[in-house]
């Protein structure tokens, strides 16, 4: 028979997996997942208000909606006063924070945050307070201190949470609390060194403050702790031995000692503030007293934080009197002489004899004389500072005094003053300012200024940068400088150095300028070259004129010269350049003057004229032409209208008509009267063949010629001169007219032709 292999039966756990697997509903693949979350709730335990050291607990719930039973993570935030204090990420729909135990840094306002992927919700806040505080604990390192000496004390809370501020106090006998020290935040616990002045017992105790959101709380006090203060006798004996009456020069030994068990303690013998000497519970020192030394000596025991002082007070009296160093006179100039005395107005007969006393002259500390005096001429290699010492025997040794120091600095004489114009121009006319100067002298330095008319001014010079300046009114002339004198003085013993003004530039203003015009004729012919001169009669060179027209308001030109006049020259003169011009001078002084206004008039130019006569003559002659012209065409019209008045005559029958003055005056009309008038109305009745070549409308117009007539007899009738018109209405007529009787008149030698 054939073998079979045998069979292998899975492990039971696979198959568990396998069954859990088939039972355990899952979303098919792609589906996707669906939440949302519902309510997120916050509850303290026990309570919202509990003492302090109580255990609590913040429970956090949370409700999710969702379309699958996958487990989410999620995230839950524990939030007090809006600022996180626990997080924890979990699949759990509930999460506990708790506080064991709670402390009143732990209270405020709380919530709950709950996070799941993108999305978050907050629980409502909740409000939590911990009532009380915890008792602090007061520890010393040492309940018997001496007086001022510092021991360790610590306060501490442990179980108390934030920033505490710590206290400490000492109640004393009487009842009366002393704050000894205060600390500035910190942790639960702090350690400092405290010292207590006061001899005897007293209670220490201490607590603390803490900081919250809702206020500042303090907490009790700490357990009372009682405090012996020891007094420590470390108090120092000092014995000075010297002389009953002590000068200076003399010896003093000094002992300085403390009697005690204590082994550490510090002495010290103290002048002033100068430490003589220092020593382990006991010293002694000598010294030789000065003059100085007058006052009290200390004795100063020292014990770590701790110490006492003796005193005891000294008298130094003077063996002689510091040496005073005097100049015999305070006013010394280079060249005097002068002398150094040095002396010592009080000593101790009893104790020195005068004519021990050494004297010595020190200068710059180089010793120039063992004597009580120096004589010398003053000069700037005499020029130091000076001073004495003196010495004097005192027991083993000399005792030296010195003098204050005396400075000796020549004074140097005034030079010749330098009397100048400030600016160094004068303008006549105008108030100025002189100075007056020294280049060499010790200030101060006196300065006087004399003037005309006896007047005086005074300036006192007292430092290198001060100059003496002296206001001074207007002079008119060049001459008055010199009448000015300055004189300077830096010494009573001395005469005064006089000076007088230097070379100073001195300006006249100009004087009134006056303007005329070239050439010195009426009017100005257009054309022509005008020159504006303008002048002055004084004042300083160089000076400027500037020409100005009284139509422009900017100037015409402007020159500076050196001389007392300037022209401008108009080259051609036209009909604008008509009207006034003024001008201006000026100079140095800056007193610009104006001139009176000249007027200049142009007249038309020579040729202009020349060209308007011919243009007149020109016109006249065409006047004339033009009269001849119309008279020799009115001589025309009237012969041509003779012929017709002729003609129509012969072939009609014509019918004449006086003027109305014929009508007027028919006895004294002649034939050859000059300008009489006639009027000749024609009548035709029938259209003949002679006067077919004249057109005739249907209402004849009147034709007019002018007919000369003949002198008439002077013997006969009046003459008159001259011709007159006669004018002649010529009518066309279809019907003959008989001939006027007048015209019958007119056949003798006065008819016309």
């Amino acid at each position: 028979m054939e073998s079979r292999p045998p069979s292998v039966s899975p492990p039971p756990l696979l198959l568990l997996l396998a069954s859990t697997l088939l039972l355990y509903p899952r979303p098919c693949v792609g589906e996707q997942s669906w939440y949302t979350i519902d309510d997120v709730s916050l509850t303290v335990l026990p309570k919202s208000t509990v003492e302090t050291g109580t255990p609590v607990t913040f429970r956090c719930q949370v409700l999710v909606s969702r379309n699958d039973d996958l487990n989410l993570t999620h995230t839950f935030v524990f939030i007090r006063n809006d600022m996180e204090v626990n997080t924890t990420t979990t699949t759990d729909s509930t999460v506990d924070y708790q506080l064991n135990p709670a402390r009143a840094a732990d209270s405020g306002v709380y919530e709950c945050r709950f996070i799941v992927k993108e999305k978050r919700k907050t629980s409502l806040a909740k409000g939590f307070e911990v009532t009380g505080l915890e008792t602090p604990v007061l520890d010393l390192n040492n309940t018997g201190p001496y007086e001022n000496e510092e021991f360790t004390a610590r306060c501490s809370a442990p179980q108390e949470k934030g920033q505490l501020i710590f206290g400490f106090y000492q109640k004393l006998r009487t009842g009366n609390v002393e704050k000894l020290k205060q600390l500035g935040p910190t942790r639960n616990s702090w350690e400092t060194t405290l010292v207590l002045r006061v001899v005897g017992d007293s209670l220490l105790y201490c607590d603390y403050e803490v900081n919250l959101v809702s206020g500042s709380r303090r907490s009790n006090r700490s357990a009372e702790i009682q405090v012996i203060v020891k007094e420590l006798h470390i108090a120092p004996v000092m014995n000075v031995q010297g002389p009953e009456d002590i000068y200076e020069g003399d010896i003093l030994d000094v002992v300085c000692e403390v009697v005690h068990r204590l082994n550490n303690i510090e002495v010290s013998l103290i002048k002033g503030r100068e430490i003589l000497k220092q020593a382990r519970k006991s010293l002694r020192h000598q010294f030789r007293v000065q003059e100085g030394d007058s006052g009290g000596l200390v004795c100063k025991a020292e014990w770590g934080n701790v110490y006492k002082e003796s005193y005891q007070a000294i008298t130094v009296r003077e063996l002689f009197s510091k040496p005073r160093l005097s100049l015999e006179r305070e006013d010394v100039f280079e060249g005097d002489h002068f002398k150094l005395s040095c002396n010592v107005t009080v000593y101790v007969p009893d104790r020195i004899a005068a004519n021990t006393l050494r004297y010595s002259i020190y200068k710059d500390n180089i010793e120039v004389t063992r004597s009580d005096s120096f004589a010398s001429m003053a000069q700037p290699s005499k020029n130091g500072n000076y001073t004495c010492k003196v010495q004097a025997p005192s027991g083993l040794s000399s005792l030296v005094k010195e003098s204050p120091t005396l400075v000796v600095k020549a004074k140097v004489p005034v030079s010749k003053p330098v009397l100048s114009v400030v600016g160094n121009t004068l303008v006549l006319g105008k108030p100025f300012q002189l100075r007056c100067h020294s280049n060499r002298g010790t200030l101060p330095i006196v300065y006087t200024l004399f003037g005309p008319n006896r007047h005086t001014a005074r300036e006192t010079v007292t430092t290198p940068e001060e100059r003496a300046v002296f206001n001074v009114s207007a002079i008119h002339s060049s001459a008055s400088i010199k009448n000015f004198l300055c004189r300077a003085n830096n010494s009573q013993r001395r005469v005064d150095e006089t000076g007088q003004v230097l070379r100073s530039t001195i300006i006249e203003p100009v004087s009134k300028p006056a303007l005329h015009f070239r050439p010195m004729m009426g009017d100005v012919a257009e054309g022509q070259e005008v020159t504006l001169v303008c002048s002055v009669q004084g004042g300083s060179l160089p000076v400027s004129f500037t020409w100005y027209s009284a139509k422009k308001a900017n100037s015409l030109d402007s020159v500076t010269v050196n001389k007392l006049e300037a022209s401008h020259k108009i080259t051609e003169v036209r009909r604008d350049h008509q009207g006034g011009y003024y001008c201006v001078s000026n100079n140095a002084a800056n007193e610009a003057k104006q001139s009176p206004t000249v007027t200049i008039a142009v007249k038309m130019a020579g040729w202009k004229k020349g060209l308007i006569a011919v243009f007149c003559i020109l016109l006249i002659l065409a006047l004339i032409l033009v009269v001849v012209f119309k008279r020799r065409l009115l001589h025309f019209k009237k012969k041509s209208g003779a012929e017709l008045s002729v003609k129509s005559a012969g072939t009609k029958v014509e019918r004449l008509s006086l003027t109305q003055a014929e009508a007027n005056e028919p006895a004294n009309a002649t034939p050859g009267m000059m300008g009489k008038s006639i009027w000749s109305e024609h009548v035709s009745g029938s259209e003949s063949e002679d006067q077919r070549s004249v057109t005739s409308p249907e209402k004849a117009e009147p034709q007019y010629t002018e007919v000369q007539t003949k002198r008439a007899d002077p013997n006969r009738a009046p003459v008159k001169k001259g011709t007159d018109t006669v004018y002649s209405e010529v009518r066309h007529s279809t019907q003959g007219v008989p001939e006027p009787p007048e015209l019958n008149d007119l056949s003798g030698p006065d008819k016309m032709q």
